[in-house]
């Protein structure tokens, strides 16, 4: 048995080498990218952005992580109730924890540290349900912006992949492995109350919506002069073809960054500009959750069982 000390010392590390790595890993990034010029940088917000404008952009940040812990709280119900500063302190962390790990699955960890032991697999798969529909969002409104930007082929063959592997789960969902089916994870899905389901896309879309907005808006403040449904479609083929690619979140900007830079050059839109907005939508988005994140991470303590 591992005494009480030694779990203290053993959590200490555990909460020190996320919150170094989350640092580090963002110094790296910052730092070392050859594509990011910190002179060009400055001067473009120097020119660009009032203070007015960056609370403006900011704010945009902060409604979409507002609008996911509002999610995660709605969807934590089916466990047990929590308020709002619990359900930030859990999903920030949890940002934090799953900034240097593939696809950010250290999040799933990082909420599920903060329940007992015995409600692990219903927290993963919660949230699997919370990030889940945020996927499923993001192929309906990247598969309209692929079709609308007129991508047929891409879009016939995305849709046949996707109609593809939901057909073959269809047909397997009564196989099981090791205890678990598709069917079994249907049914668990059905047990949570339709309400909290509703609430779950409703944000979802908010959330959405708030995140590719605030993309539009940059391209605004630029003086992008291109028609709104096409600058929207653009944002939301990015945004889908990005998301599709394993990655690690702290190289998300270098991942829809260059995704980015494929699409709106078709629009004659100068790299400079796209390199700036995907940089600061990472820092906005990313960083500066993971900043707060790593407070939390630092006074965490462990769910007693």
């Amino acid at each position: 048995m591992i005494s009480n000390k030694t779990k203290q010392y053993l959590t200490l590390i555990i909460k020190l080498t996320i919150v170094f790595g989350a640092f580090y890993f963002i110094y790296e990034k910052l730092a070392n990218d050859d594509k990011l010029s910190w002179n060009q940088f400055s001067g473009i917000l120097q020119e660009k952005f009032t203070v007015t404008w960056l609370i403006f952009m900011l704010g945009f940040s902060f409604i979409n992580r507002f609008l996911e812990i509002l999610k995660w709280q709605n969807l934590v119900e089916v466990v047990e109730k929590i308020s709002l500063y619990t359900a930030t302190k859990q999903v920030l962390a949890g940002v934090t924890a799953g900034l240097f790990t593939p696809n950010g699955i250290g999040e799933y960890a990082g909420k599920a540290l903060y329940f007992p032991k015995s409600e692990t697999k219903r927290i993963l798969f919660l949230n699997v349900i919370c990030n889940g529909i945020q996927l499923i969002i993001a192929i309906l409104f990247g598969l309209t912006g692929l079709f609308f930007l007129g991508y047929n082929y891409t879009f016939l063959i995305i849709v046949f992949l996707v109609l593809s592997i939901v057909s073959f789960l269809y047909l397997t969902k009564n196989a099981t492995i090791k205890g678990y089916s598709i069917q079994l994870f249907i049914d668990k899905i059905t047990e949570i109350p339709k309400e909290i389901h509703r609430k779950n896309v409703l944000l979802a879309i908010a959330r959405y919506i708030t995140f590719s907005h605030q993309y539009y808006f940059l391209f605004l403040l630029f003086g992008v002069k291109i028609d709104y449904f096409t600058l929207m479609a653009t944002i939301t083929a990015v945004y889908f073809i990005a998301s599709s690619l394993p990655s690690f979140q702290f190289l998300d900007f270098v991942v829809k960054g260059s995704v980015a830079i494929w699409f709106f050059n078709k629009l004659n839109i100068d790299d400079y500009i796209i390199l700036f907005i995907s940089t600061f939508m990472w820092m906005a988005n990313v960083v500066l959750p993971v900043l707060i994140g790593s407070y939390f991470v630092l006074i965490f303590k462990p769910k007693k069982n």
